[in-house]
């Protein structure tokens, strides 16, 4: 069996992130949302040097890579409230069920703890309805429901998870 090996991104993994992206969401989302909104959204959220600029602010970016190969990856910063974010975390089809996403959230939950956080915080779209059961089985629970006009005239509705950490 490959072994994941869960680490700090690198700046030369910032453009296979963004292949990742790209690849997971267009796989993933349509049965969700439309492909303009995902390409808006790819567009907006995964620049490299968007990506580089909050690598450089001190963001935690975390790469699951199996065989130096990137198979998943997770994005995370403090809020102002103390509470630390959880604001993407995404695995290749072809890892999912490895226990990827949970080392992804575990480390998250760590870095978190030990920047003075108490709760991890996270978006998900109400219907993306894998993700929310992984997240609930990963002790996250349903906060509130939140509805955002993110521009082109384009909608998220999500629901806020939190889980104490």
């Amino acid at each position: 069996m490959l072994e994941i090996v869960c680490g700090r991104l690198r700046d030369s993994e910032v453009e296979p992130l963004i292949e990742l992206a790209g690849q997971i969401w267009r796989k993933h989302y349509p049965a969700i949302i439309s492909l303009a909104q995902i390409d808006y959204m790819l567009a907006e959220r995964y620049k490299a040097g968007l990506i580089r600029q909050l690598m450089a602010r001190g963001d935690l970016w975390l790469a699951a890579r199996a065989d130096q190969e990137l198979v998943g990856f997770a994005h995370a910063h403090p809020l102002q409230d103390g509470d630390y974010k959880l604001d993407k975390l995404y695995v290749h089809d072809d890892w999912q069920r490895h226990g990827i996403g949970g080392r992804l959230i575990e480390n998250v939950a760590r870095h978190a703890r030990e920047h003075g956080a108490a709760r991890l915080l996270l978006r998900v779209n109400r219907q993306n309805h894998a993700a929310i059961q992984a997240y609930l089985k990963h002790g996250f629970r349903v906060a509130t429901l939140i509805v955002e006009d993110i521009g082109n005239g384009y909608i998220m509705d999500d629901y806020v998870m939190t889980k104490e950490i």
